[in-house]
């Protein structure tokens, strides 16, 4: 098997824990409608989604409704002012990214976030470790399920797309990985809907928890 010399990751629902921060930001906009919170499970389900379908659970909205811009942009104003206080890292992620460093593997992060919310959620867990790379969702005219971005991180960081891995939670990674000729695998601890059916979805591993990920590497 080729030897993987670089790991890019996703970044919600696989490397950080954004869900009760995008709940805290969803139920601040139902509260100010007079609606009852929104539990924290149904809003992991649809993490992976993004904003359309965080405001879709929220409020059966589609992105074509004349004020969906206008919601969606109080919603990511709200969401940023709780980045400290509600978003941590997966447990054993930093010992991951420690080992990472240790070997000389490099890692970086390619989301489908905006570049100002991946910096600002980054900067304020306090990110000890410093990837090689962040590729955001605006970063190209595509982001995932096509494969530019992932490419694009291939470039920056001169690493043929054969000896990197890809790190996610969703259908999506895995298409845009698989399309790179990138190795994938799912983080099934991260925000999986229950009609998933991840082992379905042709990645070349699966993790339980993020310290699985070493041994794969081995």
């Amino acid at each position: 098997m080729t030897t993987i010399s670089t790991v890019l990751f996703d970044l919600d629902g696989t490397l950080v824990d954004t869900a009760p921060g995008l709940g805290a930001a969803l139920n601040v906009l139902r509260e100010e409608r007079g609606l009852p919170v929104l539990p924290l499970a149904s809003v992991r389900e649809v993490v992976s989604q993004g904003v359309k379908g965080l405001l879709k659970v929220a409020f059966d909205l589609d992105k074509n409704i004349s004020n969906f811009n206008e919601l969606k942009e109080k919603f990511i104003a709200i969401y940023r002012k709780s980045l400290v206080t509600e978003n941590r890292f997966f447990p054993h992620i930093e010992e991951v990214l420690t080992h990472l460093d240790e070997q000389g593997i490099a890692w970086g992060i390619v989301t489908n976030n905006l570049t100002q919310t991946t910096h600002a959620l980054l900067k304020a867990i306090m990110l000890r470790h410093q990837p090689a790379c962040i590729v955001c969702g605006d970063t190209l005219t595509r982001a995932k399920p096509h494969p530019d971005t992932i490419l694009h991180a291939c470039q920056l960081l001169q690493q043929n797309p054969a000896n990197c891995l890809y790190v996610g939670d969703a259908v999506t990674d895995v298409i845009a990985s698989k399309a790179a000729n990138m190795r994938a695998i799912v983080a099934l601890y991260g925000y999986l809907q229950s009609t998933d059916d991840p082992f379905s979805w042709g990645a070349d591993g699966y993790i339980n928890q993020p310290l699985e990920l070493i041994e794969f590497l081995r």
